[in-house]
């Protein structure tokens, strides 16, 4: 690689040598080169997608299933929570959307039926026995 460096020396110290500031501006150039294209440099830019994160609600459903069942919710809960986790996976995340709604949907009614009828099978003896007393 042939590196030519012209010496650049101004009417005004021409009997002097060069001095140490104007020699290292000249060894960048010779050694980075001139800018040949004097526009601003363009980017690009890549948006990439991230995953998005659908809710399976899987614990929570099987928490309903195993503690607080009524009328079978819990368990269905937890059969659109495992639909949800397989679309997920497919990579389907519509399908998985709307199976994970319906699931958090069947949880919230089985979480509220469930602390209704546990509350009332607690409240109805303790008045029964009181009234009997």
């Amino acid at each position: 690689m042939n590196r030519t460096v012209q010496t650049v020396f101004s009417p005004v110290n021409s009997g002097q040598p060069p001095s140490y500031e104007m020699l290292k501006e000249e060894h960048k150039v010779a050694v980075l080169g001139a800018p040949h294209n004097p526009a601003p440099p363009t980017s690009t830019v890549i948006h990439i997608r991230s995953e998005t994160s659908v809710p399976d609600h899987v614990v929570w459903s099987l928490f309903n299933t195993l503690f607080m069942n009524p009328c079978c919710l819990g368990f269905i809960a937890f059969t659109y929570s495992v639909k949800s986790r397989d679309r997920k996976m497919v990579g389907d995340l519509t399908g998985a959307q709307a199976y994970a709604s319906t699931a958090k949907c069947l949880n919230i009614w089985a979480l509220i039926l469930g602390i209704l009828m546990t509350i009332l099978l607690t409240v109805i003896p303790v008045l029964i026995y009181q009234a009997h007393r």
